[in-house]
Formats: C-alpha cells, structure tokens, sequence
C-alpha cells in the first residue's frame, strides 16, 4: 500500500473525526458524533472498528469526544488524551477509565503506534486542554504529517511542529466579516474570534503559504463553519496565497468523508 492515506470522517461544529493509515497503524484523531455516524464512516472507507489501533482527543469539547463512550464501549480501543481533557471526560462516561492513557501535558505525550510515532503539541483553544498531532511514519526517510484545528491563533509551537510536515490537516474555520454580519450572539462572536477561538480564512492562508514554500505537498482545510463559511471562500483564500493552481488543496465535508491521501 502507500505510505499513509489521511481523510476526515467529518469535520465541523458538529462533530470531527479523522482517519490516518499507515502500513502498520490505523489512528483516529477525535471523536465527534456518534457512534453510528463513526462506524457508518468508516465502513464507507473499508476499515472495521476492530482494526483501528488508539484513537487521540485534541480536547474534550463535545464535537471531538461525542462518540468515545459508546463506541469504545462497543470496541474497546487505547484512548490517548490530556489530563485536563481526561477528567471532563470521565465525568460522563467513568467506564472508559481503564481505556484512558492520560498525560499531564502536550510534551509528555509522544506515543509509538505501529510504524508512527505521535506527538502532541499545544493550541491555544477555549477548552481545558486542548493540542494538535505531529504524526511521524517510519521508513528510509520518515515522513511527518500534522493535524491543527480549534486554534485561536497560529503560535510559534504550532509552526514548528506543522513545517517540514508533508500532509497537513489545518482549520479554516471562519471569513470574519460573515461572523461579524452573522445571527449569532455577540459572546459567541468574541468567541469565535478571540486567541482562544477558531483560525480565520486569512491566518489559515498565511500558514498554507508558509507551509507551501517550506515544502508542504497537501492540505486539507478543516473545521469550517457551516454558519460564518463557505467551502469556496476558505478554498480560494488559501489557494490565492500559495499561489499555485496545482497544488493539492482540499476542503473537508462537514458530514461527509473527505480524502486528503488515498
């Protein structure tokens, strides 16, 4: 097979999940939903819950950990998360306890799983805990990919963990002046907005472009608002800051699976 294929099972505010396979490992990372929406996708990409291998929580807001409590219990599979995040979820669901492999912080977590080797990283987020993924796959020349949504804005740490990264999964959650312009509260605005928030359009493209020139290959834009987005503009925005029509630039469904790899 190749090397890896990435998609996400979903990615939205209503819930997010995505799929990494590499010869020898089969991760998630999130969550969301349900566990009908989780089985149901990955049945429509061939994998059997039985055969992932750990599944890894960002942070513990419930469109990223909506499905842990029945889906685990059902197929019982390492749970890798932060201590913060750790404690929310065991609040609901005290069965998944023996399932939980708990770290006290972003630095402490770096998890070999098959042929990867994850390591988490800090995003600042409104959330407890809340961190991205660094996924390393062996080989003659090791290959990194990364995973970054629910950040309010780009930090140095979140850069040096996505440059060098051949695949990205990255948030393009909102255009500014449609949450301004939007129906919703004007809390959830700041909100959204804020250094803790979602990553607008324009920082998402700033990031793509700098992730481009230092040799990125794909990107998959993630996380968007159905409410204060379009598929189009978060498209374009990036697409016009790395500046080549050929490069391999996606958008994730927010219900549907979405390929970044096959």
């Amino acid at each position: 097979m190749e090397a890896y294929r990435i998609c996400t099972l979903f990615s939205g505010s209503k819930g997010n999940c995505t799929y990494i396979e590499t010869p020898k490992a089969k991760i998630l990372i999130d969550m969301g939903k349900n566990c009908k929406a989780v089985t149901a996708a990955l049945a429509e990409i061939g994998v059997s819950p039985d055969a992932l291998d750990a599944v890894f929580i960002t942070h513990e807001h419930r469109d990223h950990i909506d499905a842990l409590s029945v889906f685990c219990k059902r197929y019982p599979l390492p749970i890798h998360v932060q201590k913060a995040s750790a404690e929310r979820i065991l609040r609901d669901a005290p069965h998944l306890e023996n399932l939980l492999h708990v770290y006290p912080d972003a630095a402490s977590c770096r998890v070999q799983v098959g042929d990867v080797t994850v390591q988490a990283f800090r995003t600042p987020h409104d959330s407890r805990a809340s961190v991205g993924y660094r996924i390393t796959i062996d080989g003659e020349v090791p290959t990194s990919v990364a995973y970054a949504t629910d950040i309010g804005h780009v930090t140095d740490e979140i850069m040096q963990n996505l440059l060098g990264c051949e695949s990205v999964v990255l948030e393009s959650n909102h255009d500014p002046d449609m949450l301004m312009d939007g129906p919703y509260p004007y809390d959830l605005k700041l909100r959204i907005s804020g250094k803790k928030g979602h990553l607008p359009n324009e920082e998402c493209a700033a990031v793509a472009a700098q992730l481009y020139a230092s040799g990125t290959k794909n990107i998959l834009l993630a996380h968007l608002s159905e409410q204060n987005n379009t598929p189009r503009l978060a498209f374009h925005e990036t697409l016009c800051a790395i500046g080549d029509k050929d490069f391999n630039l996606r958008v994730a469904d927010p219900v549907h699976v979405s390929w970044l790899l096959p």
